[in-house]
């Protein structure tokens, strides 16, 4: 789902930036979304979302290719944050009879 965000923090050189981006991805736990700013793993971010009016800082856990859209990065909430999105994540159903677990 592509949802407009604003990221902030410091870029690879350490220089302060503010980006208005759109993610490729989203989930409960964080997302995936293209920057165009050289960022490093383990950065922390601050996330910004314009639909719930909601700060939460988040760490690249992931850097991936660059393209004309900027490069995809992965964070992930440093807290859990399910409504930071402003949309509900149904939870993956449970089977109502398991495949049983083969023999050792």
């Amino acid at each position: 789902m592509r949802v407009r965000v604003w990221v902030s923090g410091k870029n690879a050189d350490g220089r302060k930036f503010r980006e208005a981006c759109q993610t490729i991805v989203i989930n409960a736990h964080g997302g995936l979304l293209y920057l165009n700013q050289p960022i490093e793993n383990d950065s922390m971010l601050v996330l910004s979302s314009p639909a719930t009016q909601e700060d939460q800082e988040v760490r690249v856990v992931y850097l991936g290719e660059v393209c004309e859209k900027g490069q995809r990065i992965g964070v992930e909430f440093l807290s859990p944050s399910p409504h930071f999105w402003g949309v509900e994540f149904t939870p993956a159903p449970v089977p109502s009879h398991p495949e049983p677990l083969p023999p050792n």
